[in-house]
């Protein structure tokens, strides 16, 4: 592996994928967080608070994990990919600094009263703080979406030449902010981080309640994340009906990559399971004549352009960005629909009788990550070979001075930094699940039947 580009961009792959892991967690539990407090605050019910309590001691760890591994890609900016902040700096800048001010010190600021000051203010302004975290979180998530969106639909900006070297000025900070892809990438990236916390809330849940300890709380913290992930789910399928058919009309190349559309024309086949052969890019499966172009153009007369109409040298890995597409859609199939079985298990009165369903939820967890990975993967890898859409190519802002060398060294010590990371997280996670809430009088903990038996602690 001679290729600084390409190791550099197996680096940032993987600093990015582990350090997605934990802000879809954080956003999505601290609306769990807000909800449960909330309840406690109107009901008085102190099921509620301890819940609230022990899910607060979880978040700490999350958020934790999420800013170690989250300051790493900033830095790859002057270290990989300086030529990328030459050119577009003055515009990509300014989200990043946007969310130190407006999402990071809102969020980092309230995060101490959250996690120490349960007995040191009053509720009700321990209410507050949880909010104000909360809504720091969506602030973050907020401005990182923007930069990115900017790179897969770049707007308000003009090119100068300065010293010989071509850079994107801004010209209007309203229309880099709106871009075209926005909106719809953001309530998308929104709704799969509520996914991803109540998912989070009702494994543990779940397994409490199969296993017989903590079942009072449990029970009340597994109906409140499954009411948000409803909320999620609906809004994931929402949300990417849209956000598909932006990318229809301003990267024609990722939908033909996404779909598994070679030849231009209408109308056009939605594939819904398939297997894409590595030579011709033939998909061969399952399909529903017409419905990819009725979807995408509410009609069955418009054109979708094919993957043999767009320029060789513009065209994305096309196995890799149609498979994870595809993998995406069908983790969000299976969990829409094993949250509504849980909406009609809750509405019939045997949600927490049928274990089989609760085991469901207990690996439902590793659904929205995997999800939301692949949904990752789909937004870069469909925008390759450019960097910045229509801009700036990838193999183009690569630092210079960067050897191959460098990159290898540098990604063999990340890959062993986040492994650590990764096994002090999981240890970190499970010995407070071990522990669970705070055991006070009227808590039936079930210690005798079945206590939780997790890697690294001993009882």
């Amino acid at each position: 592996m001679d290729d600084p580009v390409l190791l550099s961009r197996l680096q940032f792959a993987i600093t990015i994928m582990f350090h997605y892991i934990f802000p879809p967690m954080t956003i999505g539990l601290g609306v769990v967080l807000v909800a449960l407090e909330g309840l406690w605050l109107k009901t008085k019910n102190d099921l509620y608070h301890k819940q609230a309590k022990f899910w607060t001691r979880i978040f700490g760890i999350i958020f934790a994990l999420g800013v170690a591994s989250g300051i790493v890609m900033e830095f790859q900016f002057g270290t990989n990919w300086a030529d990328y902040s030459r050119c577009v700096g003055d515009i990509f800048g300014s989200p990043l600094a946007a969310e130190g001010i407006f999402a990071f010190f809102l969020e980092s600021g309230f995060l101490a009263i959250l996690l120490f000051g349960w007995d040191k203010v009053g509720p009700k302004m321990h209410f507050l703080s949880s909010c104000m975290v909360a809504l720091g979180a969506h602030f973050s998530a907020i401005w990182i979406i923007v930069a990115n969106s900017w790179m897969q639909t770049p707007a308000g900006y003009k090119l100068v030449e300065v010293n010989g070297k071509i850079q994107a000025h801004i010209t209007s900070f309203y229309d880099v902010v709106f871009n075209p892809s926005t909106v719809d990438r953001l309530t998308h990236a929104l709704a799969g981080c509520w996914l991803a916390g109540a998912t989070l809330v009702l494994s543990v849940s779940a397994w409490y309640i199969l296993k017989k300890r903590f079942t009072g709380g449990s029970e009340k913290s597994f109906k409140v994340a499954l009411v948000i992930g409803l909320i999620g789910v609906a809004g994931m399928g929402i949300t990417g009906d849209s956000s598909a058919r932006e990318v229809s009309v301003h990267q024609p190349a990722k939908f033909a990559a996404m779909e598994g559309v070679m030849e231009s024309g209408a109308p056009q086949d939605l594939h819904l399971i398939g297997w894409m052969n590595p030579s011709t890019h033939e998909v061969t499966g399952i399909s529903i004549p017409y419905l990819l172009t009725l979807l995408t153009h509410h009609d069955l007369d418009t054109s979708i352009t094919g993957m043999n109409d767009i320029p060789q040298d513009e065209r994305p890995p096309i196995l890799p960005v149609f498979y994870s597409f595809h993998l995406m859609i069908l983790i969000g199939c299976a969990l829409a629909a094993l949250f509504l079985a849980g909406l009609w298990g809750w509405k019939r009165g045997w949600l927490f009788q049928k274990r089989w369903l609760l085991w469901c939820f207990v690996f439902s967890v590793l659904g929205p990550q995997i999800a939301n990975q692949a949904g990752w993967a789909v937004a870069e890898l469909g925008r390759q070979p450019w960097i910045v859409y229509g801009i700036l190519r990838t193999e183009h802002a690569v630092s210079p001075t960067l050897t191959a060398a460098e990159a290898l060294s540098s990604l063999g010590m990340f890959f062993v930094i986040y492994a650590l990371l990764l096994a002090l997280f999981l240890y970190q996670i499970t010995h407070k699940i071990h522990k669970g809430p705070d055991q006070e009088a009227g808590e039936d903990d079930g210690a005798g039947e079945g206590k939780l038996q997790v890697p690294f602690v001993k009882d």
